[in-house]
């Protein structure tokens, strides 16, 4: 299987240590977000899990662990862009920090590992276009060497993140103007030595010289594992994902980076009263099993299609 760690939250900046017990342990839970009663058991063994993905904005304090994931292949997503704390307000200062930290897990793990993700972009007042290519030239140019592949998307607008993106002025780009944008975004990550994609997007971009992209990417995740994988398109996803299928851990309500654009959190209550049941020792996320739930051990099986391969793990990588 394929892991997913995570959508709904960031894992690696706060929720690392548990994950890595999980990892020991050889095992998670994970609650139906639809029906909190339902529970699900997560087999983690490196038997079974052929590919983790992570997504986070900061994954400083999972660095100096990774060895303890050297039965497992994984890759990042990492979230770097040039909004300030009005808009992501908990992730640290980028030209400061951030940029160092995506230099370190690069040299880490291998370039071909870290996606640099510029997403979503948001328009207002003060992140006018003219705003965002500046910044995406910057940490372009800063990243160049340390990643092979940015991906962009344009912000969707969720009932669970409408009223924050109209608290700021968000507004759309008309067609023309945003084309323009996005051939100017290509050109210069292309300047800098990357490919770039876009995410999730209902227009068609190949035009500006940007292909639809995956997170859960089969082509990549087969360059890493050495082998082909049976997998197939997730369908729980939007029709414009071409995700693979996956098995999601992350819970929402419970990421403490303060984006004003996300559709994983729609409490702050919510957040605060689940990241006081954080547990690390625990099987759940954040808190515990409870006397009305059920839990149900999920079936996993890996997806790597078993044949001789020419290809070796780590063989794509510099």
């Amino acid at each position: 299987m394929i892991l997913s760690a995570s959508r709904r939250t960031d894992i690696p900046n706060y929720y690392s240590e548990w994950f890595l017990n999980r990892i020991q342990e050889g095992f998670l839970y994970v609650r139906n977000p639809v029906n909190m009663h339902q529970i699900s058991k997560i087999d983690l063994s490196p038997e079974v899990v052929d590919c983790i993905v992570f997504w986070t904005k900061n994954p400083e304090p999972m660095i100096d662990r990774l060895d303890e994931l050297s039965a497992y292949q994984y890759y990042f997503q990492f979230t770097l862009t040039g909004y300030g704390k009005d808009i992501e307000t908990n992730v640290p200062h980028k030209k400061e920090k951030m940029i160092d930290v995506f230099r370190k897990l690069s040299e880490k793990v291998g370039r071909k590992r870290v996606i640099w993700r510029y997403d979503p972009i948001i328009f207002t007042r003060v992140y006018t276009p003219e705003y965002h290519m500046h910044a995406f030239s910057q940490i372009a140019g800063a990243l160049r060497g340390y990643t092979n592949q940015c991906v962009i998307s344009f912000v969707d607008t969720y009932p669970k993140n409408r009223k924050n993106l109209e608290m700021i002025g968000a507004y759309e780009l008309e067609e023309a103007s945003l084309m323009s944008f996005a051939g100017t975004m290509a050109k210069t990550a292309k300047k800098n030595g990357m490919t770039i994609a876009s995410c999730a997007e209902k227009r068609d971009l190949s035009v500006c010289g940007i292909e639809a992209s995956r997170c859960i990417d089969k082509r990549l995740i087969e360059e890493i594992i050495g082998s082909g994988i049976n997998v197939k398109k997730d369908k729980n996803q939007r029709a414009e994902c071409g995700c693979m299928e996956s098995v999601e851990i992350g819970a929402y309500n419970t990421c403490k980076n303060g984006c004003k654009y996300c559709y994983a959190n729609y409490s702050r209550e919510s957040v605060e009263k689940n990241c006081k049941s954080y547990d690390p020792n625990s099987p759940l996320l954040c808190g515990e099993v409870g006397p009305g739930d059920k839990i149900t051990e999920r079936k996993m099986k890996s997806l790597v299609e078993r044949q001789m391969s020419f290809l070796t793990p780590f063989g794509y990588f510099d």
